[in-house]
C-alpha cells in the first residue's frame, strides 16, 4: 500500500470559469492555485457554445497539462477539477470532471466532498436500470438527473440536489450553462468570485488571487447558482441547515492566504497558536518551531502570545514530491528525513516547542520528534492546534474508521509516550472556536467538529460507503 507521509488528505478542488475567451487556460492556473486539494488527477472541461471537450489525467497539474493540450480545449466556460483518491478509488474513470453523453445532451460534473447516502442512492438508481462507470459517488448525481421526472433541466437538477446528504461542492457544465450549488450544511467551501464580466466559482479564494479575480461572496449553503451568457440566477434546492463548515479547513486543508466565510485560513491558525499557547500558559522552553507547511502560522502565534523565540526548526525539502512509505523500517525513516529535515543548529541543546496541526494515526508525530531528538534537541514538547481527532469522518476526508485515529484508543498520556515527547497538549474545542472567530451565532462557530466531539450535523446512514471506499 502506497501511502503519504502526512495523516490527512483532503479529497478534491473544483474550479470553474464562465465568459472568458481563455477559459482553459484560466482554469490551468485555478488548479494550480488548489493543487494542495489533491496531487493525484487533475482534469478540465470546456464548452464552446455547441460540445463539451474534456482534458483530464492522472497526475500533478502540470504532469496532466500541456500548451498544446489547452491550445486545443478552445471555449468560453469550464469546470476544473483536482483529486486526492483515497484506497479504491484509483484509474481514470474516476478522474473528475466526469462527462457523460447522451441523446438528450451532454454534461460534466466536478464534485468535492462525500455522500453519506451514495450507497443507498447508488442501489436505489441499479435497481432501476442504471449502470455505473466508476465507483465515484458523484456519478449518483448525474443519475439522479437523468432520472429525474421534473421538467425543465433546471427542476431536475434542484430535485436530484435535495435527496443528496453529506458534504458536497459541485459543479455541472452543460454546453450553454453552468450549474453551481452547495450541501445546505456548507460543510466544504465554495465560494463566487468576478474576473471582468466573467465569473469564477472556486474551492477556495487563493484561485481567485492568482487570475486576478475579484471575490464576490461564498456561495450559501443549500443554493445552486445558474450561470449562462444572460447572467447568473441565484436559487435554493434545500432550505440551509446548520451550518458545519470542516474545522480541519482551517486547521489544515485550505491555503493560508485563501479566505473561508470572510475568515482568513493564516489569521485563524495565528490565533489557534495564541490559544494554546494561553490554554500552557507558563510552559518553560528555548525556541518554538512549526511543522511545515499547515503549521507555520500556529507557531508564530504560539511564539508572539508566550514570548519564546520563533525560529525554523524544521525545513521542507519542496523538490521531493510525494514520499511514499517503504516496506522496512530504515526507508520509511529515510522517507521523513527526504521530506523533511531539522536545522541542528536551531534545536541542538534547545528545549524544542513542535507545533503542529493534528494527530491522526501518531506515526508521523513520532518520527519527527525522534529527528528533533537526533539533531539534539534536549526537550521536545508537542503542542497541537486542535483537539485529539476521535471519531470517523464520513464527509471527504480519509480517515474512515476509529481504528485508524489513535485518539480514539488511547489517553493523551499514552499518545505522548508512544511519539516519546516529553509534553503533550491539544487545543481545546473552545479555543478553536474561539480562535476561527467565525461570524456565526452559534456554540461551535458553525463548525463540523464531529472528527473531534462525534457530533455529526448529517444523518449517518448504515450503509454508508466510508471515504477510504470511493473517491470524491
Amino acid at each position: 500500500m502506497l501511502t503519504e507521509i502526512r495523516g490527512l488528505n483532503e479529497e478534491c478542488g473544483v474550479f470553474g470559469i464562465w465568459g472568458h475567451t481563455d477559459s482553459a487556460q484560466l482554469s490551468y492556473y485555478g488548479l494550480h492555485a488548489l493543487q494542495h486539494r489533491g496531487q493525484e488527477g487533475a482534469g478540465i472541461v470546456v464548452t464552446d457554445g455547441t460540445k463539451l471537450h474534456p482534458v483530464k489525467g492522472e497526475g500533478l497539474v502540470n504532469d496532466v497539462f500541456n500548451e498544446e493540450k489547452l491550445r486545443a480545449a478552445t471555449g468560453h466556460a469550464a469546470i476544473a477539477h483536482v483529486r486526492y483518491p483515497t484506497a479504491g478509488g484509483s484509474g481514470i474513470e474516476n478522474v473528475q470532471p466526469l462527462l457523460f453523453r447522451s441523446s438528450t445532451g451532454s454534461l460534466a460534473i466536478a464534485h468535492n466532498g462525500n455522500l453519506v447516502n451514495a450507497n443507498h442512492l447508488k442501489q436505489h438508481l441499479e435497481r432501476s436500470g442504471s449502470i455505473f462507470n466508476s465507483t465515484s459517488d458523484t456519478e449518483v448525481v448525474i443519475h439522479l438527473i437523468k432520472k429525474s421526472s421534473y421538467s425543465p433541466f433546471r427542476e431536475k437538477v434542484k430535485n436530484a440536489l435535495s435527496l443528496l446528504k453529506g458534504a458536497f461542492s459541485l459543479m455541472i457544465l452543460t454546453k450553454d450553462m453552468m450549474v453551481v450549488a452547495r450541501d445546505r450544511n456548507g460543510l466544504r467551501p465554495l465560494a463566487l468570485g468576478k474576473l471582468g464580466d466573467a465569473y469564477v466559482v472556486a474551492s477556495e479564494t487563493c484561485a481567485f488571487d492568482l487570475i486576478g479575480a475579484e471575490y464576490v461572496r461564498d456561495v450559501e449553503p443549500g443554493e445552486i447558482l445558474f450561470i449562462t451568457n444572460n447572467g447568473i440566477e441565484v436559487d435554493s434546492f434545500a432550505p440551509a441547515d446548520k451550518r458545519a463548515m470542516c474545522a480541519m479547513e482551517y486547521v489544515y486543508f485550505a491555503r493560508p492566504d485563501s479566505n473561508i466565510d470572510g475568515v482568513n485560513v493564516h489569521m485563524a491558525r495565528k490565533r489557534m497558536g495564541r490559544e494554546l499557547a494561553r490554554e500552557v500558559a507558563g510552559i518553560e522552553a528555548d525556541v518554538v518551531t512549526g511543522v511545515p507547511d499547515s503549521s507555520l502560522s500556529s507557531a508564530i502565534g504560539f511564539a508572539e502570545e508566550s514570548g519564546i523565540p520563533y525560529e525554523l526548526g524544521l525545513i521542507k525539502n519542496r523538490y521531493v514530491g510525494r514520499t511514499f512509505i517503504q516496506p522496512t523500517q530504515e526507508l520509511r525513516e529515510r522517507g521523513v528525513k527526504m521530506k523533511l529535515s531539522p536545522v541542528v543548529q536551531v534545536v541542538k541543546g534547545k528545549r524544542v516547542v513542535m507545533v503542529d496541526d493534528s494527530i491522526v494515526r501518531g506515526t508521523t508525530s513520532r518520527r519527527i520528534v525522534r529527528m528533533l531528538k537526533e539533531a539534539g534537541a534536549a526537550e521536545v514538547h508537542v503542542m497541537i492546534t486542535s483537539p485529539p481527532m476521535t471519531n470517523p469522518c464520513f464527509y471527504g476526508i480519509d480517515t474512515s474508521t476509529s481504528e485508524q485515529l489513535i485518539a480514539s484508543s488511547h489517553s493523551i498520556e499514552q499518545i505522548r509516550d508512544a511519539i516519546g515527547a516529553d509534553t503533550l497538549t491539544f487545543l481545546t474545542v473552545d479555543g478553536m472556536v474561539r480562535a476561527t472567530a467565525r461570524p456565526f451565532d452559534d456554540e461551535e462557530g458553525g463548525l463540523c467538529m464531529a472528527c473531534f466531539t462525534g457530533k455529526y450535523p448529517t444523518e449517518i446512514f448504515p450503509d454508508t460507503v466510508l471515504p477510504h471506499e470511493k473517491d470524491c
